[in-house]
């Protein structure tokens, strides 16, 4: 049972953490115009090209109308390119505003001059970043309707999921960023880490077409995840169990990525 005083303390914490938080909306008002015209055209430019251009060449081909399960090349890629965009800018998010935020800028350390604790500081950043990566989903589901590409109205639930994709990157990123002295480690993982998931994670093709020996890998990532779950809710055929272990592995790895973060993040900022 928790105590009055625990109670107290824990409502003082979250509202340390949202006044934290109100710095990241402040400087996003400077820019919200620009990252919500961007963030429409996007992916309306993804869905133009690959959905319906590269599309119509996939439609043509019978043997690979049935390898996509039936439908339209752009039914299959538009949930994908949901999840990888979600992954792949929240990625980016977890690495260059914490860089700045530790060693460039250090508003992190103007944040700890005030009561708020390290953990605080991250929680608050982590929270905003769930939230950039909800707007991007959500004008990014807009996009889907205006091309028809979903096909149930079970889609709605992509966004969150989208979001669960999106944070199962950008905290692993943000605890390695916090162990960096330089941007030059995070080039390399933007590389050989993001985007061989963006390209081989189920995103563009079944993962029926990847060699067997490589399938495993594609398995384990958490974009292939997101996908396949974001997927199987616009096409309308998800199922209860499928979409539970999907939810499960994505919170557990944001949960172990947020317990590695709040080490990294106190050994760098707390010394």
């Amino acid at each position: 049972m928790i105590t009055a005083s625990a109670r107290s303390e824990l409502l003082e914490s979250a509202s340390r953490v949202w006044r934290a938080y109100r710095y990241w909306t402040h400087i996003y008002k400077r820019t919200w115009r620009a990252s919500l015209a961007s963030g429409f055209l996007t992916p309306a430019l993804f869905m133009a090209a690959m959905g319906l251009g590269l599309g119509t060449l996939v439609n043509r081909h019978g043997s690979s109308a049935h390898q996509l399960g039936g439908v339209s090349y752009l039914a299959f890629i538009a949930p994908g390119l949901l999840a990888a965009s979600a992954m792949q800018m929240a990625a980016i998010e977890g690495m260059f505003p914490v860089m700045a935020g530790i060693k460039w800028i250090k508003f992190y350390q103007a944040m700890l001059a005030s009561p708020i604790t390290v953990t605080e500081v991250l929680y608050a950043h982590l929270l905003w970043m769930a939230t950039r990566v909800a707007m991007v989903s959500a004008i990014f589901l807009g996009a889907m309707f205006a091309f028809g590409a979903p096909r149930s109205a079970e889609v709605l639930a992509a966004v969150p999921v989208a979001v669960l994709t999106g944070m199962s990157m950008a905290v692993p990123s943000a605890a390695f960023t916090a162990t960096r002295e330089s941007d030059q480690a995070l080039i390399g993982v933007i590389r050989f880490v993001v985007m061989p998931m963006f390209l081989f994670s189920g995103t563009f093709f079944p993962l029926s077409q990847l060699p067997a020996w490589i399938r495993p890998l594609a398995y384990i990532t958490p974009l292939w995840h997101g996908v396949a779950l974001c997927r199987s809710l616009s096409l309308g055929n998800a199922s209860l169990g499928a979409s539970l272990g999907h939810v499960a592995y994505l919170l557990a790895v944001i949960g172990a990525a947020t317990l590695v973060a709040r080490r990294t993040f106190t050994r760098r900022l707390a010394a």
